[in-house]
């Protein structure tokens, strides 16, 4: 299970002790409704409080033989109680109290994941800062294209996760909803008032209208948020694998003291936690799947979406704090080699400069395809023959007839790509 993977908190909010205490949480409430509302003797829902108590290990002898976990459950919190333990789940089904601790739970994980989601956007930010006119090479379809900077790579990755906490924000308040409303929803013996004391008793709002359950929609969007963050950090772990690369080696993941990359190559240093972080990804992903199956019920509810989401949810959730926390920890951590960066910017000879010698042959008065065309035998030069750009364009005869050595000098200036790398680091909040 991923529970040993992620942080005490997170596993703390999905082991069985705080299941059955957040359920218990919910009975007392139910309680307290249904006594301010005259439904109970006055004091019951005090002795209820201050006598309910649960043992996991004995609601789970009680299942074997009830085959029902809320019934055991209740079953034995009320051998602890007197004559009042009859009021326990008084007037209200199992998923009035089963949904509305759900709700309770997954707000607990969201807050972790919020939580995580704002460390990790401090860690691209110290790296986008430190790196903010690190020169590197940009690359489409795997093949060099213009320059960049380290930091304008990291500004990109800062956007995404800053949208990533938006949608997780959303997610919470979507997900933070209770029912209270009885066996199909329509309050046939509890009142719309008792559902929402319970809920503003706990933090939740009242669904403004639930069958037997709160319907499906509202964790379906909390597990595909939880996908979209996990396809993030694949993203960004991705591209960390790629910087690793031997040929490219920009980047390397921290490699600790006594640690081996590989049982048969002394020499191995592998991006194991970045790997780990994509595989992850690929479970948070599919658990998504079945969160969207769940969104279909039969009438007022059937049991198809009740075992899937006991392990859909936790699971999602550990992995993606798992995913964080790691992440997080791997950019803090992380070996930047700007020399190795600086070298590959060299190594096509310049020719990641053909774009602006273009445009100022273009100014010039040829055509877009003549310039093109002009741009690219030259280049052909650097790729089949290993001369330099900048000699091939100098000994072409119609280029040096438009472009004087000062032009050429312009064309081939670094900061001309990066003159407006403040003004993004400014959009973003990142000066």
């Amino acid at each position: 299970m991923l529970s040993r993977y992620s942080n005490p908190k997170m596993s703390a909010i999905w082991s069985e002790e705080n299941k059955f205490q957040s359920w218990l949480d919910v009975e007392i409430a139910v309680c307290e409704a249904q006594e301010k509302f005259g439904k109970i003797p006055a004091g019951t829902s005090a002795k209820i409080k201050a006598g309910a108590k649960f043992s996991v290990e004995r609601i789970e002898e009680i299942e074997k033989e009830t085959a029902h976990d809320l019934v055991a459950f209740c079953k034995n919190v009320t051998e602890r109680l007197g004559d009042e333990g009859r009021y326990l789940h008084y007037g209200v089904t199992s998923y009035d109290i089963e949904d509305t601790a759900t709700a309770l739970r997954m707000r607990q994980a969201a807050d972790l994941i919020i939580e995580d989601l704002e460390g990790l956007l401090v860690a691209i930010a110290k790296l986008a800062k430190a790196h903010k006119m690190t020169p590197m090479i940009g690359r489409t379809h795997g093949v060099q294209a213009e320059p960049i900077t380290f930091g304008f790579k990291m500004a990109v990755w800062y956007s995404e996760a800053q949208r990533d906490l938006e949608r997780m924000k959303a997610a919470r308040e979507a997900i933070s909803y209770g029912k209270i409303s009885g066996a199909v929803g329509i309050f046939g013996n509890i009142g719309p008032e008792q559902e929402e004391f319970v809920c503003d008793r706990l933090g939740l709002k009242a669904a403004p209208v639930s069958t037997q359950i709160i319907q499906r929609d509202r964790h379906a969007q909390f597990m595909v948020t939880l996908a979209m963050i996990a396809s993030s950090l694949e993203n960004f772990a991705t591209e960390m694998r790629n910087l690793q690369r031997t040929e490219i080696l920009e980047v390397q993941e921290m490699f600790l003291p006594g640690q081996r990359g590989s049982s048969a190559m002394p020499h191995k240093r592998n991006p194991w936690r970045f790997e780990s972080i994509c595989g992850l990804a690929r479970v948070v992903r599919s658990n998504a799947q079945p969160a969207m199956e769940n969104i279909v019920s039969w009438h007022e509810r059937d049991l198809t979406n009740s075992a899937a989401e006991r392990i859909i949810i936790p699971d999602s959730c550990m992995a993606v704090d798992f995913m964080l926390q790691s992440l997080t920890k791997l950019l803090d951590r992380l070996e930047v080699n700007t020399g190795n960066m600086q070298r590959n910017l060299e190594m096509m000879g310049q020719l990641v400069f053909s774009e602006h010698v273009l445009l100022a042959l273009v100014q010039k008065g040829l055509t877009r395809d003549e310039g093109y065309k002009a741009c690219q035998r030259n280049a052909a030069k650097c790729w089949d023959k290993d001369i330099p750009f900048r000699a091939a364009l100098e000994s072409d005869e119609e280029v040096t007839s438009l472009l004087s050595k000062e032009e050429l000098d312009e064309c081939f200036n670094l900061e001309h790509h990066f003159k407006n790398v403040d003004k993004i680091f400014e959009r973003l909040g990142l000066d």
